[in-house]
């Protein structure tokens, strides 16, 4: 690599690190000719595939768009800043995995409502809501549904509940199951049994 002080062909690395979790090489380095140091970033150049958009136009991948939208469903919403960078990444890598050149709009969508349901079930209905232009209260009422029907089959952990706690584990507002035992069980001298 040239020196950017004085243009010399010859550097050498002293030392490489991996940066922005694991998806950069940072090099110092130091120029054999004038001895001034420098940092470069090394990174894997990938190229994500178009979008085509309902209209018919077409328009690069932008992952800051990716960001903003996810970060507005869950505007208010008790999820970390690091699971939002997962779901990010999960669903770019989704996009590469492809292969394709050109990806709809509506796949990128999916995609993304995927990861909200699993991230937050209210950032979820928001984001559905917008996404698939509920028209009335009944088009939220069927997405709740449909969230109840997964839940039964897929637990989700972590995540406040969006259902009431009846429908939640199947327990009343005391904690017990629905036979009236306690939910966390009986003890015998401080001891489960």
């Amino acid at each position: 690599m040239y020196c950017p002080f004085c243009g010399h062909e010859e550097t050498k690395v002293n030392d490489s690190r991996l940066a922005a979790e694991g998806r950069q090489i940072r090099r110092r380095r130091e120029c054999l000719a004038c001895g001034e140091r420098f940092t470069t970033f090394e990174t894997a150049e990938l190229v994500m595939p178009l979008v085509v958009k309902s209209h018919g136009s077409r328009e690069p991948f932008d992952e800051q768009k990716l960001r903003s939208g996810l970060i507005k469903a869950l505007q208010k919403r008790p999820v970390e800043q690091d699971r939002i960078e997962a779901a990010i990444s999960r669903i770019t890598h989704r996009l590469r995995s492809l292969g394709e050149r050109e990806v709809p709009s509506r796949q990128v969508g999916e995609f993304v409502m995927n990861e909200l349901r699993h991230l937050d079930e209210v950032a979820y209905v928001r984001f559905a809501s917008v996404y698939r232009s509920f028209q009335d209260v009944d088009a939220f009422r069927d997405e709740v549904d449909k969230l109840k029907v997964r839940r039964r089959r897929e637990p989700l952990e972590g995540q406040l509940s969006l259902l009431s706690a009846e429908d939640a584990a199947g327990k009343d507002a005391a904690g017990k199951d629905a036979a009236g035992k306690d939910a966390i069980g009986k003890t015998k001298g401080g001891k489960r049994d």
